[in-house]
């Protein structure tokens, strides 16, 4: 996804940036909102599941963080968090 030129100057402006510095950080920041639910969910219970929590903690921290994400997922239940996860 390449970068809006606005947002690049805002950048360079605001931070004192080298232009290609700027692109790659909105680029690295655009990729990191753009994935998926279902790719976000997989990823982040397998990584709270290493830290070992239990999976009542995690659907429960599942829930907050992707309400909290830039552009807010639909409010999923435990049900539809564990068949995004083992299918």
């Amino acid at each position: 996804m390449p970068a809006d030129p606005r947002l690049v100057r805002h950048v360079v402006a605001s931070t004192g940036l080298p232009v290609g510095d700027a692109e790659r950080v909105v680029e690295d920041v655009l990729a990191f909102h753009h994935e998926p639910v279902e790719a976000f969910v997989r990823r982040r219970h397998g990584e709270l599941k290493l830290r070992g929590a239990k999976n009542a903690d995690i659907f429960t921290t599942l829930r907050d963080e992707l309400a909290d994400r830039l552009v807010a997922a639909p409010d999923l239940s435990e049900r539809q968090l564990r068949r995004m996860i083992y299918g």
